[in-house]
């Protein structure tokens, strides 16, 4: 009786396991072409790694003086401005030099106006002699003409010969101290003697000493790192702080070497941060990849002739550049870890960064000339050779 009772039940359970196995083989089917459709459609052409950081430059504010802080105008973590005032140093020793160099300059124009006045006295002076030599010159000549006849002395005559000879000699002197002088002016005015252009170059160095006593912000970009105090004697070269600017990022991401083979330069990524998750993605596209792995460029490179080694698949850095306007709407801070996910459909583009000039991230430059250091050297000549200043 059981056995009549199991027997349907198998009957009837058998054709429903055919149903589920077949349902499954569906499903797997069902899945690997969707697995394949997605490999080969979408993944196979995708290079992903998480292994990737924001990287920055990282501006160090240092001091190109010596000096004592006297203010700091920033802390960590403010947004400056380029040209903004950072930091103070006591401005006395340079004023001083300053003073000094002020009186220098004024010394020297006057020296040298002088020594133009001098050459036009001794030009004077040549004409003087040249006249006197040349009366001594006819006076002999009369004494000799009457010394044949006996009308003078041999002393006479002698003395007027010694008194031509002096005056050759005296005028030969002064013609000496005449090209001394002209060597000195000849081809150049008292404003662009070399004197006065060394006194001025002295003082403008020492109006440079004055402006650097105050220290600005050569970028824009936040403090990331102050490592200076109120009082502090600073040296130059000194790091005071470290600025970052926030507008000038990219994502170093570091690729395992099996997956770079079909990697070149221009090819588009996507980016995600740790910081925002998933919900903002940023466009950016392979601008650069690394000559040599990192283990390659470590302080302590790897050594691997020994005699136990081990192959570990090395990473090499590659470097993805941001779209812009997203980085200023969304800030990213260096440091902050990424994902990384590059298209490698189109090959198209180098594997080796082709070359172009060189424009790295610059900084402000320090203005060439000072206009109070030049309008100051300028009334200093005026006032000191004997020229109207000019007004305004």
């Amino acid at each position: 009786m059981r056995t009549s009772d199991s027997e349907p039940a198998s009957e009837a359970g058998s054709p429903a396991r055919r149903r589920g196995l077949i349902a499954l083989a569906v499903v797997v089917l069902l899945a690997g072409a969707a697995w394949a459709f997605y490999w080969h459609g979408y993944a196979r052409w995708r290079i992903s790694t998480d292994n990737a950081y924001v990287g920055g430059n990282i501006v160090q504010l240092t001091a190109e003086i010596p000096g004592s802080v006297r203010a700091i105008h920033a802390r960590e973590t403010e947004t400056v401005t380029v040209g903004q005032t950072l930091l103070e140093l006591d401005p006395s020793d340079a004023r001083i030099a300053m003073d000094a160099a002020v009186s220098d300059l004024a010394n020297t124009v006057r020296q040298v106006r002088g020594t133009f006045v001098q050459v036009e006295r001794l030009r004077a002076q040549v004409e003087v002699r040249d006249v006197e030599l040349q009366r001594a010159r006819a006076d002999l000549s009369r004494r000799r003409s009457v010394a044949i006849g006996g009308a003078i002395s041999a002393e006479e005559f002698a003395h007027a010969q010694e008194s031509v000879k002096g005056l050759e000699a005296v005028l030969r002197a002064s013609r000496e101290d005449l090209n001394v002088a002209l060597a000195q002016t000849e081809g150049t005015t008292p404003e662009l003697h070399p004197l006065v252009l060394r006194a001025a170059a002295r003082l403008r160095d020492a109006g440079l000493t004055l402006q650097r006593t105050t220290i600005a912000s050569p970028v824009d970009g936040v403090v990331g790192r102050k490592g200076v105090q109120i009082g502090q004697r600073i040296a130059p070269g000194m790091p005071l702080m470290g600025i970052v600017p926030l507008d000038d990022i990219w994502v170093d991401a570091n690729f395992k070497e099996v997956q770079l083979a079909r990697m070149h330069i221009g090819q588009p990524a996507r980016v995600q941060s740790d910081l925002y998750g998933s919900k903002l993605t940023f466009s950016g596209h392979v601008v650069g990849i690394s000559p040599g792995t990192g283990a390659a460029f470590a302080l302590l490179p790897p050594q691997n002739a020994s005699g136990n080694w081990i192959k570990i698949v090395q990473r090499v850095p590659v470097r993805i550049a941001l779209d812009p306007g997203q980085v200023r709407e969304h800030p990213l801070r260096v440091g902050l870890s990424m994902h990384v996910t590059i298209d490698v459909h189109d090959e198209s583009g180098p594997v080796l960064t082709p070359p172009r000039p060189a424009e790295a991230a610059t900084i402000a430059p320090r203005a060439a000339v000072d206009p109070s250091v030049e309008a100051l050297i300028e009334r200093i000549i005026a006032a000191n050779s004997g020229r109207p200043t000019k007004k305004g």
